[in-house]
């Protein structure tokens, strides 16, 4: 009759705690919206796309593509991330340990003296181990034996623990991907940056080569009083500052190859290319393909993807701290105060136990982590909206500019011949007293800029071409 009522008791309390628990507070999910553009920029578009080509295939030059190899292995950032993904793999490993059976092994020895005007002094002083052989004082103990403990994952909240460290795991691997496009797209874009520099110093020293020709014409012409000291002074000055502009690009130059030497991840050094084949360049044409498979190229939009679906499972695992728990707990093993007793079976020792446990009374701490948790999937749901947007918008804007980049090249190279006429044209008239020294150095440097223009459009023509195989998400493929 006693167990009778021992079991409606528990029974009683099991029920309390399962309703108590199912009242969990109303929280309103946010959903997430995927829907984007039908194209970018109102254009027609396919589904080519450029990002699908591996970055070997999109990049030709071979003394780029050897810098990229480099920076693949020797990247220190890249290789900190590396360190990041396994540590959330092994996140994956422990989570999955806490719903399995934790089993221990192990032994124990000491020893006990009990007060004799105890209830267990005085049990041991009336206990004969053999008969005529009493209980020993003090009495030692060892123990040798198997402990497990289980707590079983009714509610599913550590098995929906491992899920959400998988998303997260997969989430670092999308992170290293997208770092790998960008630090392609970096070493890139410095690689030719590097280029213009290279040409824009050839250009100077050119520059001063005809400066230095026409200041010597200029000194002749003093001599026979064709102009004055000024004439000369102003010649003399325009090449100095030319050739300060050397410096100031050679400083350029240094700085640049240093940025990919860090990149590549190695001590400086000079960067082997060829620089004589920029001016020659033609940008890659590019195929933007669809918006919608950003959602699928973009490495940071899938990463954005995995957190949201990690955020959306830990409100799960926070809704399941309202339910009680139920643990299992067994022990197997041998216990007795003589070691040499340890082999007989009246030592053996076992114990199962299983208890369940649920909050009650009091339960601001886990109203408070589930609430967060729903807060923190409404901000995930957030964060991948604002990253898909900004991968929309860094397409469309780089396939804008790449068209506008175009039509500006074209222009500026028109400027560029026009001015280079019109410094053999001001040279004569000068040497035949029509145009005087002004117009001269004002054409020398109206060309002198519109090169130095034409070399930095090609260098953004480029870099436009890096940047839109960027946005379209390739590089990590």
């Amino acid at each position: 009759m006693t167990k009778i009522k021992l079991y409606r008791c528990l029974g009683v309390v099991c029920m309390a705690l399962v309703f108590t628990a199912c009242k969990t507070p109303e929280i309103a999910e946010k959903k997430v919206n995927k829907a984007v553009p039908a194209s970018f920029n109102s254009q027609d578009s396919t589904k080519t796309n450029s990002a699908d080509l591996n970055w070997k295939d999109y990049f030709t030059d071979p003394y780029l593509t050897a810098l990229i190899d480099t920076a693949l292995v020797n990247n220190q950032e890249l290789n900190i991330t590396m360190q990041e993904i396994r540590i959330a793999k092994n996140e994956v490993s422990a989570r999955k340990g806490e719903y399995l059976p934790f089993v221990n092994i192990g032994g124990a020895a000491g020893v006990e003296k009990a007060a004799r005007y105890t209830f267990q002094g005085s049990n041991e002083a009336e206990t004969e181990i053999k008969p005529g052989k009493e209980t020993p004082e003090p009495l030692p103990d060892f123990m040798v034996g198997a402990f497990a403990t289980w707590e079983v994952d009714i509610w599913h909240k550590l098995r929906n623990a491992r899920k959400a460290a998988v998303a997260r795991y997969l989430g670092t691997i999308n992170g290293k991907n997208f770092m790998v496009t960008n630090l392609i797209a970096e070493i890139a874009n410095s690689y030719y940056e590097l280029l213009a520099l290279d040409n824009q110093l050839a250009i100077v020293k050119r520059n001063i080569e005809i400066q230095s020709n026409a200041l010597e014409i200029v000194k002749l012409q003093k001599q026979s009083a064709r102009v004055t000291e000024l004439a000369v002074r102003r010649f003399q000055a325009q090449v100095l500052n030319t050739r300060s502009l050397q410096y100031n690009i050679q400083q350029r130059i240094i700085e640049t190859e240093n940025e990919i030497n860090f990149l590549v991840g190695r001590y400086p050094k000079h960067i082997e290319r060829d620089h004589e084949i920029f001016v020659d360049m033609v940008p890659t044409m590019v195929q933007a393909g669809v918006p919608s498979q950003l959602l699928e190229n973009r490495p940071d939009v899938k990463q954005a993807e995995f957190e949201l679906a990690a955020a959306k499972i830990d409100i799960s695992v926070a809704k399941a701290n309202f339910y009680p728990s139920l643990g299992i707990s067994a022990g197997l093993g041998l216990q007795a105060f003589n070691p040499v007793y340890l082999v007989n079976p009246k030592s053996i020792l076992a114990n199962l136990a299983g208890d369940m446990v649920g909050p009650l009374i009091n339960k601001r701490a886990i109203r408070a982590t589930y609430q967060n948790a729903n807060a923190k999937q409404i901000q995930a749901v957030y964060n991948y909206q604002k990253t898909l947007l900004n991968a929309y918008i860094e397409v469309a804007n780089q396939l804008s500019n790449i068209s506008n980049l175009q039509n500006s090249y074209d222009l500026k190279a028109q400027e560029v011949d026009a001015l280079t006429q019109s410094i053999t044209i001001s040279n004569d008239l000068f040497k035949s007293a029509r145009a005087d020294y002004m117009e001269v150095l004002l054409t020398q440097r109206d060309a002198l800029e519109s090169k130095f223009d034409l070399i930095e459009t090609k260098m953004q023509q480029m870099h436009a071409t890096v940047n839109i195989y960027r946005a379209l998400g390739g590089g990590w493929n």
